[in-house]
């Protein structure tokens, strides 16, 4: 069956939802929820019509279900509090209210829309990696198993898909080349995808063992391989944990993939997707001068395609950055200017989830007034992309300094899981070191600073932990020593300074802040 409602076309037969043409990623039980609220749209559908049809009788929790409802008005462009199109009657149910057009085939795609208000039109001019993800093969030798190994492949097709600017192809695709055997390279050619996701479903006993392994479909070069073993009581948990964890692990990957690829273009023919990959790599070293150089960069790139909200989004969150750090100095207009800019991003983009997480760090690091409001962009970033590490991260970092440490302690932990390897793991653990300092768990917090400056020793949000907690713990030489390294990377730096520019919600928060870094020999 095919339903048409707004700009949206969904194919109960392909299982798919498009918007004006365009493929919106959606997993199997969302899908399933909306198909099943469209089709029954003459009533109220119960709590009980949605577990037996969408987990047919298997009992799962409200914030499940919740959480799956909540993903399909964000697909559709709904909200919970608009509900034009999903409408939940209280201790009744949910309907589907729009008007609804069953075709008996699909409406010929438009052309692609142009102009400053054209939404996702940004996307048309840069040009974005692609990936395909190839059948996985079934090694148990046991026919049933190929249900497991599909359903693998499906969920991380999905999960891929939420990732901003990467290009995934569809399932119909990839599964051509199901029980064929695969050279990476002739894939890459066919397809037109510059790498390939492969894997392996190995079963033993009543254990599943799950490889996979991202390779460059160009030199077919290994890039990424990890494998997880589960058991069988549970396959559905196990393909989702499966999936998201290898969406999460290859982010990064193809990121610095992409950056190495760029070693081979000149310059002089760089368009705006690529300087923003120039832009990342300079962030990535996390120094003054190299921000400067990420900032010429976004720059050149909003020359090339003006309404690029990816660059936007990464030059108010460059500009956050050295705010926040204090690499550049940068007066109310500029902060406007920037805040400005973070928003006017989101309304080009506003269903990408890196530029939300990227605005509202900026917004929350820079705004005036209005900062609340970057947590909801949080919010959106996280319901569009659970899986990824830094939107969890610096989520949970701005909910640790609202004094939600539990509900921050728990974002981060889960981009751990998700990416244990994740070469920005020093901010995980610096989040971490200041929920507990907030807590005035000292001991832990200087734990996870001293963790996080291993790996980065110019990271002053944990230098600043390492001087308050040994102040309070009475090592005054130690604390000392930390705001010593803090004034190697920053000369300048005052108490005053430093309250000017990082926000403090909670006022007992700053105040031992405040005394601390005093007592540690920082300049008032």
């Amino acid at each position: 069956m095919i339903y048409q409602f707004e700009p949206f076309t969904l194919d109960t037969a392909r299982r798919e939802l498009r918007e004006r043409g365009n493929l919106v990623a959606l997993e199997p039980q969302v899908f399933d929820i909306l198909a099943h609220l469209i089709a029954a749209r003459d009533r109220v559908v119960s709590r009980d019509d949605l577990l037996e049809a969408v987990w047919h009788g298997r009992i799962v929790s409200e914030a499940t279900i919740s959480s799956r409802l909540n993903a399909a008005r964000v697909a559709v462009g709904d909200t919970g509090l608009d509900q034009r199109l999903i409408r939940t009657l209280p201790r009744k149910g949910v309907r589907f209210v729009a008007a609804v057009q069953e075709l008996a085939e699909l409406p010929p795609e438009p052309m692609a829309e142009t102009g400053p208000n054209a939404g996702l039109a940004w996307r048309a001019g840069s040009r974005l990696p692609a990936v395909a993800v190839l059948p996985f093969t079934n090694m148990s030798g046991e026919p049933e198993q190929d249900y497991f190994a599909d359903g693998i492949c499906e969920e991380i097709i999905t999960a891929l898909s939420r990732m901003s600017g990467l290009f995934v192809i569809t399932r119909n695709s990839s599964f051509a080349y199901k029980g064929k055997a695969i050279d990476v390279r002739r894939v890459g050619e066919e397809l037109g995808v510059g790498y390939v996701l492969e894997g392996s479903v190995r079963r033993s006993r009543d254990r599943l063992r799950i490889a996979g392994q991202l390779v460059d479909a160009v030199s077919g070069a290994h890039l990424w391989s990890d494998r997880f073993d589960g058991d069988l009581q549970d396959v559905f948990e196990l393909q989702e944990r499966v999936a998201d964890s290898v969406a999460a692990a290859i982010e990064p990957t193809l990121q610095q993939a992409e950056i190495g690829r760029l070693t081979r273009t000149a310059p002089s023919r760089l368009d705006a997707y690529e300087r923003l990959l120039r832009a990342n790599a300079h962030m990535a070293e996390f120094t003054g001068a190299g921000m400067g150089e990420a900032l010429t960069c976004l720059g050149e790139a909003l020359i090339v395609e003006p309404g690029y909200a990816p660059a936007m989004a990464a030059t108010a969150y460059c500009r956050a950055q050295c705010h926040f750090q204090g690499w550049a100095e940068q007066d109310d207009q500029a902060r406007t200017e920037a805040v400005d800019l973070a928003w006017r991003a989101v309304e080009l983009a506003p269903s990408d989830a890196q530029v939300l997480w990227m605005a509202a760090f900026a917004i929350w690091n820079m705004a005036v007034s209005g900062r609340e409001r970057a947590r909801d962009l949080f919010r959106r970033s996280l319901l569009l992309n659970p899986n990824s590490a830094m939107a969890l991260t610096l989520a949970g970092w701005i909910e640790a300094m609202c004094g939600n440490g539990s509900e921050g302690r728990s974002m981060v932990v889960r981009a751990q899981q998700l990416n244990p390897r994740d070469p920005r793991g020093w901010l995980m653990s610096g989040v971490m070191a200041v929920a507990d300092l907030i807590d005035e768990n000292d001991t832990d917090a200087i734990g996870w600073a001293e963790l996080a400056l291993g790996q980065n020793r110019r990271f002053a949000v944990a230098l600043r932990v390492l001087a308050v907690a040994n102040v309070r713990l009475g090592r005054v030489d130690r604390a000392r020593a930390a705001v010593d390294d803090l004034l190697a990377i920053e000369p300048t730096l005052t108490i005053s300074g430093f309250f000017a520019r990082i926000p403090f919600p909670l006022e007992r928060t700053a105040k031992i802040y405040a005394e601390a870094l005093a007592i540690a020999g920082l300049p008032a």
